[in-house]
């Protein structure tokens, strides 16, 4: 049957070949399905500046519904959305300018990061873990921004707090 070519964004598969691949890639379909899928990690800036510049669509105001979904050229945000969507952009500036106001965690950079993990290899390589190092959360070396993204695939979700169950110590590389 020769090997398949899954695409991701339009979540179909076909024979892979240059030709197939090619035309798939160059298609509509796939170009609709791309731009659907990065629509949805823009940020509530970007929507409501979009929004604002659209119309209102008649045809979701008078139904409830339209027919083109979210391909449609019109807006199916109500004041209720767009005013929920103002509260947090304002919400997010006041975090960016105070950061110890109901922020998670604080922005570390990669060298502390990097630093930390250092010191948690050479303690697991000596079997002795430092006493703050077990207290601390582990969810605190999660980035904030991940935490905001949907549907995350199982690799790149935090472990449970306790840990994984029964995974033996191996050393790769």
């Amino acid at each position: 049957m020769g090997k398949r070519y899954y695409c991701d964004y339009c979540d179909r598969s076909f024979q892979d070949n240059m030709h197939n691949r090619k035309k798939h890639l160059n298609g509509v379909q796939h170009h609709r399905a791309k731009k659907a899928w990065f629509h949805n990690f823009r940020d509530a800036a970007a929507i409501l500046v979009e929004e604002q510049t659209k119309k209102p669509c008649r045809k979701f105001i008078q139904t409830g519904q339209c027919g083109f979904g979210t391909s449609c050229i019109f807006s199916h945000m109500t004041e209720k959305d767009m005013a929920s969507l103002r509260q947090q952009i304002e919400d997010e500036k006041r975090r960016k300018e105070d950061p110890e106001e109901g922020a998670p965690c604080p922005e570390r950079s990669v060298e502390e990061w990097l630093a930390r993990r250092e010191k948690r290899k050479e303690a697991l390589r000596t079997g002795s873990l430092m006493e703050e190092e077990e207290e601390e959360d582990p969810s605190i070396d999660l980035p904030p921004h991940f935490i905001s993204i949907p549907d995350l695939p199982p690799s790149l979700l935090p472990p449970p707090p306790g840990g994984w169950k029964g995974v033996p110590r191996t050393e790769w590389g």
